[in-house]
């Protein structure tokens, strides 16, 4: 087996401390306002993790809607986000957060209780500002730009992306995948880039058609092109609609499929597909799944003692009773 037709994904779980947000995308189908969410409680978060402990989950993805920075609860807020993190870790899984924009400190605190973490780039052109992010303060493009360089002084392995479909042109996309580049170029640090199609959902309302599908290929044989070889490109599967099309995807140069979980919590109208399902879909075309950690091996050495001792377990273990190479958890 050559290494171009491996294919991963992270068995995965979403644990959400909160749908509450301060944004109003046009687009989004994650958020809830305050007085219709509650926050989960870490008995409640305990009592669901351990049943995922024989089920082969390996990523505990944390995400969050976004309290306003000058909130009064911003501290409780995060302090949340953090011991969900830790209880994670404690009983065994790899943490991966994803909570919209945070300042320095909070990264710096996170880090040592995450082995990633992530930020949607989305776009970089301020003219969505006007449109779908216009009540969307945490979107302005150099807020986001900022937290993917501090994720790179606090040496972070990071996963970022665009929402393609969105009011972009093909030169913001270009743009964009140019800042993401500059970036890693500096830090190194930017492991994955999500190349993920706006799909529209029943509690949005923006209300406009999808992205043109078909123009995926060609978006990742572009984005193959402007990134260096050493991040790896991430495509939602349940975001492509025929295998036919998923296939062209890996041939144009994806490689990752992301963390596959029962729920998607940002495209709840589109469920994931199964591993076994994808698993014969994949082996036809000639292409193997196989499942990776959060972390990718080249950033081990970035992590804290305690979790870099976690990462070495699952490296040297057989997750979920398949038989694996040693460097199966890399893109």
């Amino acid at each position: 087996m050559t290494f171009s037709q491996i294919v991963t994904y992270s068995p995965a779980y979403t644990v959400v401390p909160t749908y509450e947000c301060f944004n109003r995308c046009t687009y989004c189908n994650f958020r809830a306002d305050p007085e219709h969410n509650t926050w989960l409680s870490l008995t409640a978060a305990e009592a669901t993790l351990k049943t995922l402990r024989s089920r082969g989950v390996i990523e505990i993805l944390v995400l969050s809607g976004e309290v306003h920075p000058h909130s009064s609860y911003r501290a409780a807020w995060f302090q949340r986000i953090f011991d969900l993190c830790d209880l994670a870790r404690s009983l065994g899984f790899l943490p991966h957060t994803n909570a919209g924009v945070l300042s320095f400190a909070e990264m710096e605190r996170l880090k040592a209780v995450n082995v990633s973490m992530g930020l949607m780039l989305e776009q970089v052109t301020p003219t969505l500002l006007e449109t779908v992010h216009r009540y969307a303060p945490s979107k302005i493009p150099e807020v986001r730009s900022q937290q993917l360089a501090w994720a790179g002084e606090l040496h972070i392995p990071f996963t970022t992306g665009l929402l393609l479909g969105i009011g972009e042109t093909e030169r913001d996309r270009i743009d964009t995948l140019e800042a993401i580049a500059r970036s890693h170029d500096r830090w190194g640090h930017i492991q994955e880039v999500i190349l993920q199609p706006y799909s529209p959902g029943h509690n949005e309302t923006r209300g406009s058609s999808a992205f043109q599908i078909d123009a995926i290929v060609d978006m990742i044989t572009i984005a193959r092109k402007i990134l260096p070889e050493s991040i790896c490109l991430q495509i939602p599967p349940n975001l492509i609609p025929t295998p036919e099309l998923l296939i062209a995807c890996l041939a144009a140069g994806a490689r990752d499929l992301g963390g596959i979980s029962p729920h998607d919590e940002v495209n709840p109208d589109y469920p994931h597909p199964k591993i076994a399902e994808l698993e014969l879909l994949l082996s036809e075309a000639g292409w193997t799944l196989t499942p990776r950690l959060p972390v990718y091996p080249q950033y081990d050495q970035w992590l804290s003692p305690g979790l870099r001792a976690v990462t070495a377990k699952f490296r040297n273990q057989t997750p979920a009773g398949v038989e694996m190479p040693k460097n199966s958890f890399t893109c």
